[in-house]
């Protein structure tokens, strides 16, 4: 019997056995840079919306990167532009750094876990991964924004040199910090909190262009580019914008310092790349949690707690009993974990103290501005049964009878209260400190807690007559397509029924101004909270009937997301 060599092995019909594939040793960056426009490519195909949308954005970007670059030509030669360009650098570095924390589901490729099964080593990887981010609307947009930087500060054949190595660099320190950042916090974007950061980020985006509104007026006065110097002074040694700066160094004859940023902006570079390859390889051979068998914390209560609900606590002790205090904790922990519910609370909350302290700062602002934290806080209460969608049958079942209803109504009335009433008094207080009218705190004070109640009483009605779903994805809609008009009838209907509600606190304020019994102003603010108080209960109690005759019909309108 003769033994044969396997690798010499026949096929069936006499044929040779194939060859195994080879190893591929080519660099996988071709690859990457395919894959991120079949992503691309294939993103856009899924729908005439996702198409639209993104064509939308696109045109916007690059309009408004050719008009910031025509700015920026426009203004070279003047003066203090050097300061212009290195504060935009940094503004655009900054952007890049948070962009991966509040949209991470922007880019597909942002999550390199997914590529932890290809046979790649890091350097190759992060090769691949750098190249193919500088496909995009965000490149062309910091490529024409660094572009124009450069040339609004160059002058001379070297100084051209060195605008092209600056924007060749602030490019790759920007789309490199992008990656290390979202790479140094996958596990995050991945999980509950990074869902909620991006629910979160049209807040932080708002905060943000208020902030931008304020610069802008700032440098539209009499000073002009010259405000922005002494930050300029600080940002031209911080990378990438020292690169930029470096620019005007060239153009003024500094070789020395400029040479001294360039290699500042590089050694960043190097170090992001360390980083980077640093996290990316501890992210790919480290398990997380879902692989690794946790204690579970049942073995660490006590026997008699382990099947408890967790309903004690210090906390807990301070509620009142019965429905009232169980509904209240309910909403409370709803406002903390609910992603959609704690985008409301946070927007709400930010964007209450930010007006009236924007417009205070821009000059124009009055203490009575500080009844908008009562009006955000108070449409809180619209749509309550809508942030419980389809679970919304589990609370229609515990309720037979208006008594039911009005308790349940109480208790997240209540929830409401234990935040608002001292917000809007941090608020309101906050204002007089800031603008100096210590004097108008009471009677801003008292029409701001009447406003509140009286958005109590009308959110409580409008939860019952409009109610409208809201979806539970990870997206930025708060309202399914087909209940859009429910959703602003409620809410404007409600704000305008609130402030008419209202009017009796604001007219006897005014009488008091026109009198000039300017001495019994003080009476506004007690006189306010009781009137809040009565409001909102009557409110409370009207719509307590109609909910308990109404749940079929709430629970059909909240469960359409």
């Amino acid at each position: 019997m003769t033994l044969t060599d396997p690798l010499d092995a026949k096929g069936p019909l006499g044929a040779a056995a194939p060859a195994p594939p080879a190893v591929p040793t080519g660099s996988p960056t071709p690859v990457f840079v395919s894959l991120k426009l079949a992503l691309l490519r294939n993103g856009l195909r899924q729908s005439s919306g996702r198409r639209a949308a993104y064509l939308t954005s696109l045109v916007m970007a690059l309009l408004f990167a050719v008009l910031q670059l025509l700015g920026l030509v426009l203004l070279r030669g003047t003066n203090h532009v050097d300061a212009l360009v290195t504060l935009l650098t940094a503004v655009l570095a900054l952007g890049w750094a948070v962009m991966p924390l509040f949209f991470p589901g922007g880019d597909e490729t942002l999550d390199p876990t997914r590529l932890v099964m290809l046979p790649l080593r890091p350097r190759s990887l992060i090769a691949a991964l750098l190249v193919s981010s500088l496909i995009g609307i965000g490149p062309l947009f910091t490529l024409t924004l660094v572009a124009g930087s450069a040339i609004a500060v160059a002058h001379g054949a070297a100084a051209a040199v060195a605008g092209v190595l600056a924007v060749v660099l602030t490019v790759l320190v920007c789309v490199a910090l992008a990656r290390a950042v979202a790479t140094a916090n996958t596990r995050l974007l991945t999980s509950r909190r990074g869902r909620d950061l991006a629910v979160l980020s049209g807040l932080f985006v708002a905060i943000g262009a208020q902030f931008v509104n304020l610069g802008a007026q700032q440098l539209g006065g009499e000073n002009g580019l010259s405000v922005l110097e002494p930050a300029a002074a600080v940002l031209r040694w911080v990378p990438p914008a020292a690169a930029v700066d470096a620019v005007q160094g060239v153009s003024d004859g500094a070789y020395g310092v400029a040479a001294a940023q360039f290699a500042l902006t590089v050694a960043a570079l190097a170090l992001l790349m360390w980083w980077w390859r640093s996290t990316l390889t501890h992210l790919m051979t480290t398990p997380d949690a879902s692989t690794i068998q946790a204690a579970t914390p049942r073995e660490r209560r006590s026997p008699g707690a382990a099947d408890t609900p967790d309903a004690s606590g210090p906390f807990a002790g301070l509620l009142p009993s019965g429905r009232t205090g169980t509904v209240l904790l309910r909403t409370l922990r709803y406002a903390v974990r609910d992603p959609k519910t704690k985008s409301a609370w946070v927007t709400s909350l930010g964007v209450g103290l930010l007006l009236p302290f924007i417009t205070a700062a821009q000059g124009n602002g009055s203490i009575y501005w500080a009844c908008w934290a009562s009006g955000m806080l108070g449409m809180l209460m619209y749509n309550q049964f809508g942030q419980d969608t389809s679970a919304f049958w589990m609370v229609a079942q515990t309720i037979s009878s208006p008594r039911d209803a009005y308790l349940e109504l109480r208790g997240r009335a209540l929830a409401l209260l234990l935040v608002a009433v001292p917000y809007v008094a941090v608020a309101v207080l906050g204002c007089a400190a800031f603008l100096k009218n210590w004097s108008a705190a009471p009677e801003a004070l008292g029409i701001a807690l009447a406003l509140l109640g009286s958005m109590l009483a009308t959110g409580a009605m409008t939860s019952v007559l409009a109610p409208y779903s809201i979806p539970q994805d990870s997206g930025y809609k708060n309202v399914v397509p087909a209940q859009a008009g429910i959703a602003w009838i409620s809410i404007f209907g409600g704000m305008i029924v609130g402030s008419v509600l209202c009017a009796p606190v604001l007219g006897l304020t005014i009488w008091l101004h026109v009198s000039g019994a300017h001495g019994w102003l003080w009476v506004v603010f007690p006189l306010g909270a009781v009137y809040g108080a009565a409001i909102a209960e009557t409110g409370l109690r009207v719509a307590a009937p109609r909910v308990a005759a109404r749940l079929p019909e709430i629970l059909a309108a909240v469960s359409k997301g």
